[in-house]
């Protein structure tokens, strides 16, 4: 049998969205916390709560850091997911993410990749959401990512350097790379995050509807936004399909 996950994300994806979708799922956080601890970046913590989005129980990923103003450069986080002792698949979806991350930061601020220094997704608490949400897949099995297209907002976004148009220049070089598709709605407010949506143009195998096989068990991350009066949270769906022979 072949595991799936399908991200479907309404509602806008982020990087602790996501790694709580995973872990509402049914993900061992024992299991994430101990893979993540073989990064050997100290100063950092993840727990999880239960909150209620619209009606809808969902699992917020908290991550704690003594200090997030950190930044590394794509070399530096290559070498640090790569030398840890994670399962290989672990390890390669991690630097598949911070690949895409770094070649879309590049190709934004005119930077070779490897050169490209990382602020925002650079810091503990972006370390912890990537390399956990791959952590978090390995924990559940999952052979195969699938979701659904990515919705984005309009206004501006606030980041280090100033005001920036939403969807971010980044994420929009991210969808652009992995020719991703997007869907645009009329919310004055960031939908999709870099982190999140590196997570799934690097993930997963393709985008559409969700595909057919049988649920297995599903889970609902938070974000802390409120848009209106649809919930915000990340829905996750797992199910097995059977291996073509």
């Amino acid at each position: 049998m072949k595991r799936i996950a399908y991200v479907n994300c309404f509602a806008g994806v982020a990087g602790d969205m996501a790694l709580g979708a995973l872990l509402d799922a049914g993900a061992d956080l024992g299991e994430v916390r101990a893979m993540l601890k073989g990064l050997g970046v100290p100063g950092w913590s993840l727990d999880t709560e239960r909150v209620m989005r619209r009606g809808i129980a969902a699992t917020r990923a908290i991550v704690g850091v003594e200090d997030d103003a950190v930044s590394r450069t794509h070399a530096v986080i290559e070498d640090l997911v790569g030398s840890a002792p994670l399962p290989g698949r672990v390890r390669d979806r991690a630097l598949a993410v911070f690949r895409s991350l770094a070649e879309a930061e590049g190709a934004v601020h005119g930077t070779p990749p490897a050169d490209v220094h990382f602020h925002e997704v650079g810091g503990h608490d972006a370390i912890v959401d990537i390399v956990g949400s791959c952590a978090a897949l390995e924990t559940l099995g999952v052979d195969e990512v699938r979701a659904a297209p990515i919705p984005v907002g309009h206004g501006f976004i606030r980041c280090r350097h100033g005001l920036i148009p939403n969807p971010g220049p980044a994420v929009v070089e991210l969808l652009a790379r992995a020719r991703a598709p997007m869907r645009g709605h009329d919310i004055d407010a960031e939908m999709a995050t870099p982190t999140g949506t590196a997570l799934l143009v690097a993930l997963a195998d393709g985008f559409g509807p969700m595909p057919t096989m049988t649920v297995t068990s599903n889970g609902y991350g938070a974000g802390t936004k409120i848009f209106g009066d649809f919930p915000n949270v990340t829905q996750v769906v797992l199910g097995e399909t059977p291996t073509p022979r």
